[in-house]
């Protein structure tokens, strides 16, 4: 799924540049994805659609000065690494605390532990879902983990 991800968003500069999801399916195929990944892949996009815009109107709020407190199960998905990462993310007032939480929760979506690797193309893909700005030195430090490190 996440070789996926990333081939997305080196193929297709926006989310809105993406064809429908049938579409979709079938030129991931015909690139040689597998089935099963590609379901999975266009099943995550479509929570991170749907957790985006049930947030939506979150991000209109302002951002006040608060601390996310991290559950068990979530130090048990996510790990310290990808905890630290998110925060590095958030510190560098890349990840506001509405992206935060949709990057949170889709890599909580996945039912597996993390890998850093994985919460930076998890993070990369909802910074590009919301076509957002990204600094230069950080979008380097989102793409620093090559793709055979993934399974890890």
């Amino acid at each position: 799924m996440f070789d996926i991800l990333v081939y997305l968003f080196e193929n297709y500069y926006t989310p809105q540049a993406c064809p429908e999801a049938d579409v979709l399916a079938h030129k991931l195929a015909a690139v040689g994805f597998e089935h099963e990944d590609i379901n999975e892949a266009l099943g995550w996009l479509h929570g991170l659609a749907e957790t985006t815009e049930q947030c939506g109107p979150l991000a209109k709020l302002p951002q006040g000065d608060s601390h996310r407190i991290f559950t068990n199960l979530e130090y048990q998905i996510l790990g310290t690494q990808a905890i630290g990462f998110i925060t590095f993310l958030e510190n560098s007032g890349v990840l506001p605390a509405v992206l935060r939480e949709i990057v949170i929760e889709r890599a909580m979506a996945t039912e597996t532990p993390i890998s850093l690797a994985k919460i930076k193309i998890i993070a990369l893909m909802v910074l590009w879902s919301q076509e957002a700005e990204v600094d230069h030195l950080v979008f380097e430090e989102l793409l620093a983990d090559d793709r055979t490190r993934l399974s890890h």
